[in-house]
């Protein structure tokens, strides 16, 4: 190497070296020598109070023309606190605050007295506007500091979906539930927490931008429409409240992608005020954590798998004789009455467990079991929802009739929601198995924007499905309540479920606890919206006709006349 290279090389060094002894040189000047003149912005010398600062990716909701209204975001307030040792006068400072807060006054005297102590807190979360009118006061002591925090401007809408944010023992907030909790590292943003200095996060930051530079921050869209989400949830609080049921829950869902239009649970929260709940059990969301045993809504499932297999077709018959027994075990129908020889129509109709028990039977196991694995009953759904838990039906791969005999019509497999409504749906689009969502889209930062398109895959032949969907309206317009929620225009292909709950205790069932579920599509021969119900315990109610069919008929009309969907008959 030359002299020339070694001497430009040493200049550049030097350089370097003098801008860096700058850099160093002002920020221990900001931190150390000037510290006292930056009391107010940095709360208590240079480190900041516990997420004073807060921010985070925010979660929309999108009405149907597409506006988007927020469902968790940030507010920016301010925290008010004071410095004691500089206080002269307590109570003038306290008659000066006082006129913009509700703050107690002796709490705030003995604060006022720790004149050892240079940091007290007096409010957190105060409005933007209070706190401006605060800080320009200029009272000698008081310190005004910005703060932000998570909101959720629906309250309670969609609160399980949405979920909630929170410690996690380490003074990092993060999601704990719903969205928030599924997609924290998309929503979760490089911010400073306690006692974390300007050295400390530039570090952070450097650290962050070369090791997670492949996580990229976002804003959520969600697929829930505000408006539909609120009828259902005053829909489903309302049915519960009538029916006194232990719980309850609802889906609206576009059979034909997944895209969930509105999904909720009762007993529900509210997210601002986490103080009101007692029981943290709340925040699970059952429509994917918790199994249930569905009953006869999984009727039309048999009965086209039995079709579709080429065991049964549509002129199929079979004599009914009320009861059977296989493997020790009696099943019958829910009034143990015969029908004698009865065919497919009447069995969905009259919601016979004979008839969907010899199907079943006529199928065999192997054919049986296939056929609802492949309807995702063995499988996670996919849902953005953290949780999920797996549909019990490992019983039907026992071999023993009796298992894929009750499993036919309901019993003795426990499906969870989600992955009820996401098998109906292959009735409703053809055949096809989609994935459950709540998100339609990613919005980066850095302003690109990335659409999502989960898996769908064929699991029915769409002739099958069109054969038990004319039977399904049938059932609507002649069979429930005789016909009386037919509507002269719409088509609309819908099945009732009544489901024993079994007794964890004593084991068998309960001869008086139900489970009612409900579940429909329309318009029937190309649906836009398929929506399930269910509750746990209705009380003083037999059957789901009785408690489900008169709010799902209104669901119906809601959304038909929301959306404007055109007539199809």
């Amino acid at each position: 190497m030359n002299v020339n290279s070694l001497t430009r090389i040493r200049v550049i060094l030097i350089i370097f070296c003098f801008f860096a002894l700058v850099i160093v040189l002002k920020l221990y000047s900001l931190q150390i020598i000037n510290n006292e003149s930056y009391v107010q912005k940095a709360n208590a010398q240079y480190e900041k109070p516990a997420n004073s600062i807060f921010d985070r990716g925010s979660i929309f909701f999108e009405l149907k023309d597409s506006t988007k209204i927020a469902a968790a975001t940030i507010k920016e307030g301010y925290t008010v606190a004071i410095n004691p040792k500089n206080i002269d006068n307590p109570e003038s400072v306290y008659l000066a605050i006082s006129s913009y807060l509700d703050i107690d006054k002796s709490g705030f005297m003995e604060k006022a007295l720790k004149k050892s102590d240079p940091y007290e807190e007096i409010q957190k979360r105060v409005d933007k506007k209070i706190g401006e009118s605060i800080l320009n006061l200029r009272i000698k002591g008081v310190i005004v500091s910005k703060e932000s925090w998570r909101v959720y401007p629906g309250d309670s809408l969609a609160s399980h979906s949405v979920g909630i944010i929170g410690s996690d023992g380490n003074n990092k907030i993060a999601g704990r539930y719903g969205l928030e909790r599924y997609y924290e590292e998309i929503l979760s943003r490089n911010t400073s927490g306690s006692t974390i200095n300007v050295f400390a996060e530039i570090f952070n930051t450097i650290t962050s931008s070369v090791f997670d530079s492949e996580i990229r921050s976002a804003d959520i869209v969600t697929s829930i429409e505000p408006t539909v989400q609120n009828y259902l949830d005053k829909t489903v609080t309302s049915v519960r409240n009538k029916w006194n049921s232990d719980s309850m829950g609802a889906i609206i869902m576009d059979p034909n992608d997944g895209r969930i239009y509105a999904i909720s649970s009762s007993p529900n929260f509210n997210p601002n005020n986490l103080k009101e709940v007692t029981d943290p059990k709340i925040f699970s969301n059952q429509i994917v954590e918790s199994v249930f045993e569905m009953g006869s809504i999984i009727k039309p499932l048999t009965i086209a798998a039995g079709i579709d297999s080429e065991t049964i077709d549509s002129n199929f018959t079979y004599d009914d004789t009320g009861s059977m027994e296989l493997n020790g075990k009696k099943i019958s129908n829910f009034d143990g009455r015969a029908r004698g020889k009865t065919n497919l129509q009447e069995l969905l109709s009259q919601s016979l467990n004979i008839g969907a028990a010899n199907v079943a039977l006529k199928m065999g196991h192997e054919t049986f079991v296939n056929y609802f694995k492949n309807y995702g009953l063995s499988e996670l759904s996919g849902i953005d929802q953290p949780n999920e838990q797996l549909s019990i039906i490992k019983n039907i791969e026992s071999k023993r009739d009796v298992e894929i005999a009750t499993a036919s019509y309901g019993q003795g497999i426990a499906l969870t929601p989600i992955a009820t409504i996401r098998a109906l749906s292959v009735l409703a689009n053809g055949g096809k198995l989609i994935t459950p969502h709540l998100t339609n889209r990613f919005e980066y930062i850095d302003g690109s924007i990335e659409s999502l398109e989960p898996p769908i895959r064929q699991v029915l032949k769409k002739e099958t499905v069109d054969n038990v969907t004319r039977m399904l309206v049938k059932v609507v317009d002649e069979a429930l309540k005789k016909g009386s929620y037919k509507m002269e225009h719409y088509s609309i292909a819908a099945k009732t479920g009544t489901a024993q709950i079994a007794d964890r205790v004593n084991g068998g069932y309960y001869k008086d606890r139900y489970l009612h579920s409900f579940f429909g599509y329309f318009p029937a021969y190309n649906p836009r919206f398929i929506v399930f119900m269910y509750h746990v315990y209705p009380k003083n109610a037999d059957f789901a006709s009785e408690t489900l069919a008169e709010p799902f008929i209104q669901t119906a009309k809601f959304l038909i006349n929301y959306y404007e969907l055109p007539p199809d008959r």
